[in-house]
């Protein structure tokens, strides 16, 4: 059950330079770890910010469990993150730089089963950048293309 929920924010590696990633814990109810292990949550508008000393993931959106009773979480509610108080320390230290954010790239269930989302500290990418990003993937999906022939 480990290896199928593996939930991607495939723009990130896109808007983002990726400078560097952490593995976080996330603080759930009952009905959110059973919706995400049905494969049914989205972190493409998801960020990450410091509230109160501690790392919250904000705009997460987790769909509501069918089977749950009244008792039934929120939608986009913030969460907590569960990092070590040293990589707490490291990652705000990084965001005393202009224009850094850290924002989720992955949401997986470990092999304890246990869900995780994966954060990077990045910084946004230029126009002209993407534009590099996608010449080179033109370039390399027309290598393949001849290799197979």
């Amino acid at each position: 059950m480990a290896d199928q929920i593996h939930i991607k924010n495939k723009k990130a590696g896109f808007e983002y330079h990726l400078l560097e990633t952490f593995t976080a814990g996330m603080v759930l109810t009952g009905s959110e770890i059973k919706s995400i292990r049905a494969g049914k949550a989205n972190i493409n508008e998801a960020f990450c910010a410091f509230i109160n000393e501690g790392l919250w993931v904000r705009g997460m959106h987790i769909a509501p469990y069918e089977q749950a009773s009244y008792t039934n979480h929120e939608e986009k509610r913030d969460r907590k993150l569960l990092l070590n108080q040293r990589e707490l320390d490291k990652i705000s230290k990084m965001m005393q730089d202009q224009g850094l954010t850290i924002i989720p790239t992955s949401l997986f269930i470990n092999d304890r089963g246990y869900a995780k989302l994966g954060i990077a500290v990045a910084k946004g990418k230029k126009l002209h950048d993407k534009r590099e990003d996608l010449k080179k993937k033109d370039s390399k999906r027309e290598m393949d293309r001849a290799m197979k022939r």
